[in-house]
């Protein structure tokens, strides 16, 4: 689910990058975070409740890049 918001985030650009104020052009190495693994009886259960991303600015004259877990503070309502 987080993967589509960022992916439709920067096709639409609404997500800016917070050095130039412009949007955001890529994004690499996604991942699910995860909080809590708990093994009991053979049942395990996996909690994860965000995830991280490498955004890349790519506009000109900005070489900002950032892996972040609160990539949803850049996106602009």
């Amino acid at each position: 689910m987080s993967l589509s918001i960022i992916q439709e985030a920067i096709a639409n650009k609404k997500m800016l990058c917070p050095k130039c104020k412009k949007p955001v052009q890529k994004f690499e190495k996604y991942a699910e975070t995860i909080d809590a693994v708990r093994d009991g009886f053979n049942i395990v259960e996996i909690d994860s409740r965000g995830s991280r991303v490498t955004l890349t600015c790519g506009n000109d004259g900005c070489d900002w890049k950032e892996r972040t877990e609160y990539w949803r503070n850049l996106i602009e309502d």
